[in-house]
Formats: C-alpha cells, structure tokens, sequence
C-alpha cells in the first residue's frame, strides 16, 4: 500500500491494528479458540461469540442483527465449520459498517466549492482541536489550501490551542478575542478565505456553553452566517466522538445529529480503549459513516476510515 502521506509508509492495516490492539488482544483471548480446528458451530460455540461481541462494545442491537443471522445460516447449513463462521462475521460487520457510508470523505468533496466550509463539533475533551489540527495538515499535504478559523470564541484557551497546530499545519488562522460573536469569526473566515481563494476552511465550534439550548443556538447561527456567504455552507458537519467513553459517548453524538445535521464521525483515542468495537455501534446507530480515525498523537495520525480493513484489523 502506498503512503498515506508525508512520511508514513506504513499501511493503513497496520495503523488500525495498533489503533484496536487492546480490543484485539481481548476479543482474541475470547473467540481464538472459537475458531480455531473449523470445530463444527453449535449453540454454546454462537453463545461464547456473541458474549465476545457484546465485551468488544459492538452493541447489543448489533450483535442481536449479527447472531441472528449465524444461527439461520447454521440451521440452514450454510455454516459448517468456524472458518466459515470467522468469514460470515466479517462479511457481516463490514455491511453494517458500509450501510451508512454515503459521506465520502472530506478529502474527495473540497474541490465541489471554493471555499469547501467544513464545521468540526463535539464535547470538550474528545481531541477536537487536535483532529483540525491533523485534518488540516492532511488536506495541505494533499495539496490544498487551507484556513482555520477559530469560532470557539467561549474559552480563550480554545483559541490559543487552535493557533499552535495551525502553525504545526503551516496552514492560516483567523480568529477574534475570547467571547467575540462565533458566527462573526466565522464571517471574518469565510470572506478572507474567499478572497484569497482557499480550498478549505476548517471550523472550531464551542464544545459546551452555558446550556445546551445556547450551544445548539449558536451552531444554527454559525450555519445560516455561512450558507449566506457560500451556497450549501457548511459542506461537512464531523462530529469528533472519544472512543473511550464507549456506549456513554452515542448520548452525546445524539444530541448534535439531532440539532446540527451532523455528516460524519471522527473518531479519537481508539488506541486507549478494549472496546473498539463501538466504531460499529456507532455507525449503526447513529446511522451515521465514521469518516477518519485518530491513530496517535502525531499531525498525520488521522487516517481514512476503511470498514473491511478495520473488520480485518479486529479479526485475523
């Protein structure tokens, strides 16, 4: 596989398996012995995979879905040994992963305007400002001009953090004093972007506010200021989720897909957790693709989601 960019030549495999090592490593001391001597599948074998599923966070609404599936497969004696059940399960975990991949991902879809506006939301905590830091990067390395635009006008340190990794990005930053109007800092952007002909502008968003009535508000505002000054503004709507908060975290997701016609997931920290699978309940769930995944701390560990790579890198 080619690099990714820069310097990376490692494979985007070998980036989601160290991404999910700790959901592999204990996933796999649940189901290795499942699969291994293409023992014949019975009930108890059904029974010890689903609890291995439901441990890795895949969801119960999923792992219902899936084993519902293996047993009709099994009654119809379609699935006669493990080695076609290892397979069944990942041809069916790669379709719940691809049933909401419609969103291409932002590198495919800046050229459809100029500028291509893309707004990043989330709660505080779940690695916002690093992910625009990194997509930022990303997109200049794939040859685009890029401007970020520092709307997290609610904590001065939003804005302080936002100008260190446009300069790791080389990229431009427009931003105002802390408490200015979001949706003005967003105006100033866009503009300046337009003038100058940037390809991208990267929104930072509050990730919490006083009430969350206020932050939905200021969203809305932020999105009618843009969709004035480029028609279909904003472009993309990535939602940044911390995998570590697991099943916790979709209560959040709800609440900004429900509010802000949310287009995409960016999933962080995937590294610190055992319960990767929630990547696939949160596509199922939220209905939602999952578009990148963090894979470190570095500018260019933040990689294109793909499902049948990711199935692959959570089982062999």
């Amino acid at each position: 596989m080619t690099p990714l960019f820069g310097k990376s030549n490692r494979s985007l495999l070998e980036r989601l398996k160290d991404s999910v090592s700790k959901t592999r490593s204990e996933f796999s001391a649940r189901v290795e012995q499942l699969f291994t001597g293409n023992r014949p599948v019975d009930p108890a074998l059904l029974a010890h995979l689903e609890a291995a599923l439901l441990s890795a966070d895949i969801g119960v609404g999923t792992t219902k879905e899936v084993l519902a599936s293996l047993r009709r497969q099994v009654t119809e004696q379609k699935l006669s040994g493990t080695e076609q059940l290892k397979r069944e399960l990942k041809n069916l975990l790669v379709q719940v992963l691809t049933a909401s991949s419609s969103s291409a991902p932002v590198k495919n879809r800046v050229e459809t305007d100029s500028p291509r506006v893309i707004f990043v939301v989330g709660v505080n905590g779940t690695g916002k400002t690093t992910t625009i830091g990194k997509l930022a990067h990303r997109l200049k390395s794939e040859g685009r001009s890029v401007m970020l635009c520092a709307a997290d006008t609610f904590r001065a340190a939003a804005i302080e953090q936002l100008e260190v990794w446009a300069r790791r990005a080389g990229v431009q930053i427009i931003k105002q004093k802390a408490g200015s109007d979001p949706a003005a800092v967003v105006f100033d952007g866009i503009t300046v972007a337009r003038a100058k002909g940037v390809d991208a502008v990267i929104v930072d968003t509050a990730g919490r506010l006083h009430t969350k009535s206020n932050l939905m508000a200021e969203l809305e505002k932020m999105k009618r200021t843009a969709s004035k000054l480029v028609p279909g503004a904003p472009h993309e709507m990535l939602l940044v989720m911390d995998a570590t908060t697991g099943q916790n975290g979709l209560a959040q997701a709800r609440e900004f897909t429900g509010h802000v016609g949310v287009t995409g997931i960016v999933l962080t920290k995937l590294d610190g957790t055992a319960k990767g699978g929630i990547v696939v309940a949160i596509t199922r769930e939220l209905s939602l693709p999952v578009q990148y995944i963090g894979t470190g701390e570095q500018i260019d560990d933040l990689v294109p989601f793909d499902a049948q790579t990711y199935v692959n890198s959570l089982i062999d």
